[in-house]
Parts: C-alpha cells; sequence; structure tokens
C-alpha cells in the first residue's frame, strides 16, 4: 500500500533512483506512493492557473512546489496515487511520445478493470472520462532515464481542484475512481491492478521489493 511522502522527500528519492538507474546499479523501479496536499507547477507552468495566493494556499494546508517536469499545475494529496517510474528507456524506446502513450495505456486498462470507458483526450497528455481527467501525467527525462510521472485519482478530494485550473485547462474537469464508482476504492486494489498492467504493457515482470531501507519504509518501490 502506498505510504504518505512529503513532496520534497519525493524529489530525493527520485535523484537518488535517477542516479543509480543511469549508474546501472538498479532496475527499472516504480515508486507508488501519497503526498500530504500538495501544489506543482511544472516547467511550462502559467501562475494565473493558482487562483490563490500560495500563502493562502498554505493557510489551507497546501504546498507549492516549483519542479522540472512537465506541464502546468496540478494538485497532489491523500487519496491519489503518485506514481514515479524510473526508466531507463534506452531499453525500452528512446522516444518521449511513445514512453507517454505508454503510461496512458496502462490507465485505460486500469479503468477499463474497474468498468470505466477511459482514452486520450487530442493535445492534452493523461487519462479521460469524458471532459474529465482521471490521470494526470507530467514527466522528466535526463540520459534517457525518467522521472516525475502520474497522480491517478482513486479517492481524492476533488474540492482541492477548486483551487487551481488543473494542467492550465480551461473548460475541463477532474475526476475519481470514487466519484464515478460511487464508492471508495480499496488502495491495495488500485494499487494492484495498476502494477499488474504497468507490468503488461511495459513489458516487464514486476517484483516487490523483499527488503526496504530505512529511509523507504514509507514508500512502495516496484521493481521490473
Amino acid at each position: 500500500m502506498p505510504g504518505v511522502v512529503g513532496y520534497e522527500e519525493s524529489l530525493r528519492l527520485q535523484r537518488e533512483r535517477v542516479a543509480a538507474r543511469k549508474a546501472g546499479d538498479i532496475a527499472d523501479t516504480l515508486i507508488l506512493l501519497e503526498h500530504p496536499p500538495v501544489y506543482t507547477l511544472g516547467r511550462n507552468a502559467n501562475r494565473k492557473n493558482i487562483l490563490f495566493s500560495p500563502e493562502r494556499l498554505r493557510r489551507l494546508g497546501a504546498k507549492v512546489f516549483e519542479t522540472d517536469r512537465g506541464g502546468d499545475v496540478t494538485f497532489h494529496g491523500p487519496g491519489q496515487m503518485v506514481g514515479y517510474p524510473i526508466l531507463d528507456l534506452t531499453r525500452h524506446q528512446r522516444d518521449l511520445a511513445w514512453y507517454m502513450h505508454s503510461l496512458e495505456e496502462v490507465f485505460i486498462r486500469v479503468a477499463g478493470e474497474f468498468g470505466i470507458q477511459a482514452g486520450r483526450s487530442a493535445g492534452a497528455r493523461g487519462v479521460w472520462v469524458g471532459n474529465d481527467k482521471l490521470v494526470a501525467m507530467g514527466v522528466h527525462v535526463s540520459r534517457w532515464v525518467t522521472s516525475h510521472g502520474f497522480a491517478f485519482n482513486v479517492n481524492t478530494d476533488l474540492r482541492f481542484f477548486d483551487w487551481i485550473v488543473p494542467c492550465g485547462l480551461h473548460g475541463k474537469g477532474v475526476t475519481s475512481l470514487q466519484k464515478i464508482l460511487g464508492r471508495p476504492v480499496s488502495t491495495r486494489d488500485a494499487t494492484e491492478c495498476v502494477v499488474r498492467h504497468f507490468g503488461a504493457v511495459f513489458g516487464t515482470e514486476m517484483k516487490m521489493p523483499q527488503q526496504r531501507a530505512t529511509t523507504d519504509q514509507k514508500e512502495s518501490p516496484v521493481h521490473s
């Protein structure tokens, strides 16, 4: 089950894993976790898409971080599965469009397993159910090793999205498994589903680690 990890800590974890993957010290790795309430801005973010000042947001219990991922502003918080794939694309395809398409395919399949018809939207990365985004995506690639990744709304409190223009897309909504199905979804069930389909789409055998280092006890890394 994903643990709750502060956003700054997740950046440190990613930096460590990316360096280790570049050095060939670890296999491809998928880190799954949850964050306390936080808003992140991608490289191309427009601050006008934050509808309240950062100071007000902090008073409301959320922080704001600028990141090096692609995309605009989004929200991370409890009930949302955040995934950070650390993949060496030289072992898959050196093609960022292929990688993003593959990430989308993972969640189209996941949604289908929950009886939801999801798909893509032209010109807007992520996975959509009608006009509402179920999974947001924003990545970074360095020497063909990936970081950042996806945010999958499982049981997310969607009211947090009212304070921003999610992903800078006007006229679009945000949804979750809980909202669509009308009931909470087991985090364990959602995690197992994501891991299984991630392995199938990327053609890898997913293995849960036998042990975790002390600093990793709050995360759920999955190695391929």
